[in-house]
């Protein structure tokens, strides 16, 4: 039972690269990967956040990681750095997660075009463009797996979040492409919608009131989900460790929600 486990979960002998993976929902993925066996690569756009991100994997034990400085918007960075990454473990990157992105909330009437530009260039054509440099590579050697962070706005709208909403619902659609272009060549590609994550840029957001009350917005998230709390990073490793390993081989162009059934739920009668 346990070869059987480990044959199918096992990461052993890949190379990973998760973008966005200093802290939060990418570290908590890379993690995941590191302790299958996978060897990471993750990048951010200065010195100082590399640093911070490999005193975070020390800190949990992990050495089998490189980091690198390249934004994920600029194409010829991107083709570098795929290039210095694979040259660095000797292997090609056989994993892909799209995870970096920022998300603006502002009224649909008064964000500027440059603000929505900014939104759709980061979450859609980061991803486009970061798969695109590592698909060759997969095709040489025979399949590999890429996996789209997408989230709720997927599916659903929301006050405030246009451009974030706009480039999710995109980077859906970019899931099932590569997977219509690509599944002949081995490659899977598919996509992990998160549902609100306790994570540092959330924190805000579930911050107690000065008459320690829950904030408001907490109150709202906890009510819509049927499991009642906030997820948290490690929710979304057993789903990504799944969509990385042979135990889905045959997955592919499929969003997977984790959100503690938001989406499955109309919310209680007043």
């Amino acid at each position: 039972m346990n070869n059987y486990i480990e044959d199918k979960f096992s990461l052993k002998g890949q190379l990973a690269w998760v973008t966005g993976a200093v802290y939060g929902i990418g570290f908590a993925i890379a993690s995941a990967y590191a302790r299958a066996g996978a060897s990471i690569a993750f990048n951010a756009r200065s010195n100082e956040a590399i640093e911070e991100g490999l005193a975070n994997y020390k800190a949990a034990g992990i050495t089998d990681v490189k980091g690198y400085v390249f934004d994920v918007t600029d194409e010829q960075k991107v083709k570098e750095g795929v290039a210095q990454m694979e040259k660095d473990f000797g292997k090609k990157v056989s994993i892909l997660v799209n995870n970096a992105g920022i998300i603006k909330r502002i009224p649909m009437t008064e964000m500027s075009a440059a603000d929505f530009r900014q939104v759709i260039d980061i979450d859609l054509n980061a991803p486009f463009i970061c798969s695109k440099a590592v698909i060759p590579g997969m095709i040489e050697m025979g399949g590999g797996k890429i996996i789209n962070i997408c989230s709720m706005m997927s599916e659903l709208g929301r006050e405030t979040v246009s451009a974030y909403a706009a480039a999710k619902g995109g980077l859906k659609m970019l899931t099932k492409n590569i997977c219509s272009e690509y599944g002949q060549y081995n490659i899977q590609c598919n996509g992990i919608g998160p549902g609100y994550i306790a994570t540092p840029q959330t924190a805000p957001l579930r911050e107690r009131q000065a008459d320690g009350s829950r904030h408001p917005f907490d109150q709202f998230i906890v009510a819509k989900t049927p499991m009642a709390r906030w997820g948290n990073p490690e929710d979304l490793e057993g789903p990504a460790l799944f969509l990385a390993s042979h135990a889905s081989d045959f997955v592919n162009g499929h969003i997977l929600y984790v959100d503690g059934g938001i989406l499955a739920y109309i919310g209680k009668q007043p």
